[in-house]
């Protein structure tokens, strides 16, 4: 595994972490604690100390499986990981969400948060994919302030909706927020444009989600595939599905080498961009997190003179 540094918070992260939206039950699978508890085991075998989750995969389903898996397998090693969670969603049925955005009803689900993942503390709470007119909120990012001079959050950070949100990511500093997440991947390239330059201005960390591309890039898919409907990738414009698996076969034929598996090749090229931190992709069972864990390791794609970057 390799770490760098999580911006201006000075945390030392792995360079892939666990993202957790699919223990809400909205990707095909239903969990067990059991399963769980290994992809967690497996995670901590293989270096991983970040977990991203959000109080609305489930109603702060993932969050409870992620607290028990911490209780049983990691008794007493609540400081072993890095665990970032969400505010401004609230979960009311498959694929449906409420929006909570003042400061009241955030910090009362920040308290939710903490009882689903059975800690006292968060160390990154995330603007949850908000619009500017909620963002430009003065309580609000007072009462984050407040919460952390409690000891509740340790660092504030925003996930943008749209990730060529440059307002968000440019008033980062303003508000407090030391990192950002944003969807970045081999198939969408646009925070290259304009977010990540100013990720790097601000010494902003960055979670890039859908690393593999809601798993497009998993090199699992070919052009006709379809998906359950359970699976959030139903719900994809049809067209758009097909224009994507052409050209991840396409990706697949000329730019992957030979024997390196489209998963781990997708999530070290997106590390190779010296303004990602971390990738957060998604793991439904041990095999696929540890498949997740050996894209550090592909020297000849990640940057390791990345400044950042360090071996561990």
């Amino acid at each position: 595994m390799k770490y760098r540094r999580l911006g201006r918070t000075g945390e030392r992260v792995s360079v892939v972490g666990m993202g957790t939206w699919q223990f809400g039950g909205e990707w095909g699978k239903e969990f067990t604690q059991s399963e769980v508890n290994a992809m967690f085991v497996a995670a901590h075998d293989a270096g991983v100390n970040l977990i991203d989750t959000a109080e609305c995969y489930g109603d702060h389903l993932s969050e409870r499986f992620i607290g028990r898996a911490l209780e049983e397998a990691f008794p007493g090693e609540r400081d072993r990981w890095f665990i970032a969670t969400k505010f401004g969603h609230r979960f009311t049925g498959l694929f449906e969400r409420d929006q909570i955005w003042d400061a009241d009803g955030v910090a009362h689900q920040l308290e939710d948060s903490l009882r689903a993942l059975g800690t006292d503390y968060v160390d990154l709470l995330q603007f949850h994919s908000g619009g500017n007119e909620v963002f430009d909120n003065t309580e609000l990012w007072e009462r984050l302030a407040h919460l952390k001079t409690q000891g509740k959050v340790r660092h504030l950070g925003i996930s943008i909706g749209s990730n060529t949100n440059d307002y968000q990511t440019g008033r980062a500093p303003e508000v407090g927020a030391e990192a950002i997440q944003v969807i970045y991947n081999r198939l969408d390239r646009a925070p290259e444009e304009e977010v990540f330059p100013l990720c790097e201005k601000h010494d902003l960390g960055v979670l890039a989600r859908v690393p593999l591309a809601s798993g497009y890039l998993s090199g699992k898919y070919r052009p006709g595939a379809t998906f359950e409907e359970t699976d959030v990738r139903s719900r994809h414009d049809r067209e758009t599905v097909e224009q994507r698996l052409r050209e991840v076969e396409r990706i697949g034929r000329e730019e992957v080498p030979e024997d390196v598996p489209m998963a781990e090749w997708a999530l070290a090229w997106c590390l190779t961009h010296p303004a990602v931190t971390t990738v957060i992709p998604g793991c439904k069972n041990v095999e696929q997190v540890k498949s997740n864990a050996r894209a550090a390791a592909l020297s000849d794609l990640v940057r390791d003179d990345h400044p950042q970057a360090v071996t561990g």
